[in-house]
């Protein structure tokens, strides 16, 4: 038993890290795999070469890998809908299925099972077995905080491109392009994650979904409060024809006075979150330094007496 799930912590660890490996340098192997394209461009190229240059992990440990999750996905007694949802939120990171992050959730609990229960072993507790359940519980819960790190991340990023982007959105507009041209610039001068998510509007404008519905959909995809009241106020502009340029201006300088203000709110909260910090370690020290010298010299006088 014990040399049982040695080797089946072994396997669940490897698997892991080429997942999280995969995930990590998955832009890095995007780019090479644009490249690999444009540089063989004109060249025939048979389904074995083709099936081959594509990287290991996608070719053999992905399937797999979707396969057992999609089994294990299915004994899972809870709704997915939530974490689909996250998912959403999140970015799609590593283009994980709600199933394939299920089974990852439950393949890192088992590793850390094994490991609790290894360390268990090692130190002498083998009757424990709150170690093993917890180090599970942690291991099963550990990439949906990872998740949840992702998506206040995002929003945070998107936050802060809102305004730069809007920015450059007014000065194509006000140059003389419409609205779809001026977002096809943006997404062409820009390497953001919002221009990312103004692409993907744009192709879906071209199969043939009205630009209202694209840009809800949007809004409801990343579900940030400025985006949300930008998207609407141009969907209001569109149906009541007012005029673009004006409006792009007042929701440029409307989400930048708000930005101003959330800088200044977090510039408010800074001296409350400091007094924790100085209590506790700041005006010990110096208490010591400048009473430490008057207490010995007391302490010696008491002494001499």
């Amino acid at each position: 038993m014990f040399y049982i799930i040695i080797v089946s912590s072994a396997c669940l660890t490897f698997v892991v890290t080429i997942l999280f490996y995969q995930f990590a340098n998955q832009r890095k192997l995007y780019i090479k795999e644009r490249l690999r394209n444009l540089t063989t461009v004109g060249e025939p190229q048979d389904a074995i070469s083709a099936e081959l240059s594509v990287p290991f992990s996608q070719r053999i440990l992905r399937p797999l890998f979707g396969q057992l999750a999609q089994k294990i996905a299915r004994l899972m007694p809870f709704r997915q809908s939530g974490l689909e949802r996250q998912l959403v939120l999140a970015g799609q990171p590593g283009n994980f299925t709600v199933q394939e992050f299920v089974g990852l959730q439950v393949c890192i609990a088992f590793g850390f099972m094994a490991a609790g229960y290894l360390l268990a072993v090692l130190s002498g507790m083998r009757a424990n077995i709150i170690l093993p359940i917890s180090c599970g519980l942690a291991g099963f819960y550990l990439p949906k905080l990872y998740l949840r790190k992702i998506i206040v991340t995002r929003s945070s990023v998107i936050e802060k491109e809102l305004p730069e982007v809007l920015d450059l959105l007014t000065v194509c507009v006000e140059a003389g392009l419409g609205f779809d041209a001026a977002l096809a610039k943006v997404v062409e001068k820009s390497s953001t994650t919002l221009a990312g998510e103004f692409k993907r509007v744009l192709q879906e404008i071209k199969i043939g979904k009205p630009r209202r519905e694209a840009l809800k959909d949007l809004a409801k995809r990343l579900e940030v409060d400025d985006l949300s009241n930008f998207i609407g106020a141009v969907v209001q502009a569109d149906q009541l024809g007012v005029s673009m340029c004006n409006m792009l201006r007042l929701q440029s300088q409307s989400i930048r006075q708000k930005r101003r203000q959330r800088i200044e709110e977090q510039a408010m909260k800074a001296p409350v979150k400091m007094l924790l910090p100085l209590v506790l370690f700041i005006f010990p020290c110096i208490f010591i330094v400048l009473l430490g010298p008057a207490v010995l010299q007391f302490i010696a006088a008491m002494g001499g007496r």
